[in-house]
């Protein structure tokens, strides 16, 4: 049976309380805030991107700049960063939509599960730029299935995982990883969640093309629906 993405949608919005938080940090509180990616921040069009480490650097001067040490964004933002990798090049057209959230934050933040969860597929990503340790995780409401991924880990995180293997709900599941291992990104968690898998194992898009966008809206939902972050748009 196939689910709609306003079946979900709905689903998710009655079960709204029912989430646990899926990072060891409030995401409420008011040390966070959102940060920009797009081409018009002009410390990071001035900032060697290919540089993990300057990148780190002003992600760090984003975050003071707004007194803040946590920032969030990014749902279907149309950023000029992945230009940093060629993991991101196709043959006609860029990839620059960001199909999931970020949250920017010290490496070695736990991440749990926000349900009680099996363990659909996970792997190591490990092209400069990709997601590098990534986990994804199935779940279920009211008879829908849906999926939560979670890059840029450790990679001990992948250490003794299984396909199928359970998570309850609030069970620490992987912790944020940091740079080179993350996939060579400023330390962050990359949440996204999808209505489908589309056949595919480890791995999900998340980035796509602007001639992709109307397909992956349909399937990509918001992830603050999940995270409930006052900070974030519903």
């Amino acid at each position: 049976m196939t689910y709609t993405t306003p079946n979900l949608n709905a689903v998710l919005e009655r079960h709204a309380t029912a989430f646990a938080p899926v990072l060891d940090t409030d995401l409420n509180a008011d040390n966070v805030c959102r940060l920009n990616f797009t081409a018009s921040n002009s410390l990071l069009q001035q900032t060697d991107l290919q540089n993990t480490a300057a990148f780190d650097q002003a992600v760090q001067q984003m975050l003071k700049a707004e007194q803040a040490t946590v920032g969030v964004g990014g749902y279907f933002e149309d950023r000029f960063i992945y230009r940093r990798s060629n993991h991101f090049d196709t043959s006609s057209e860029s990839r620059n939509l960001h199909l999931g959230l970020d949250i920017w934050l010290e490496a070695g933040t736990a991440v749990f599960a926000p349900l009680d969860a099996t363990v659909h597929s996970f792997q190591n990503n490990d092209n400069f730029g990709d997601y590098g340790p990534t986990i994804i995780l199935q779940h279920e409401l009211e008879g829908v299935p849906f999926y939560t991924l979670y890059g840029h880990l450790t990679r001990a995180s992948l250490e003794g995982l299984a396909v199928g293997k359970a998570f309850k709900k609030g069970e620490k599941i992987a912790e944020v990883g940091p740079f080179p291992e993350n996939g060579d990104w400023p330390p962050h968690l990359h949440f996204q969640l999808m209505t489908t898998m589309e056949g595919r194992s480890g791995d999900f898009p998340g980035v796509a093309t602007a001639s992709e966008k109307e397909h992956f809206q349909s399937i990509c939902l918001n992830p603050n629906l999940i995270l409930q972050s006052r900070h974030l748009p519903l």
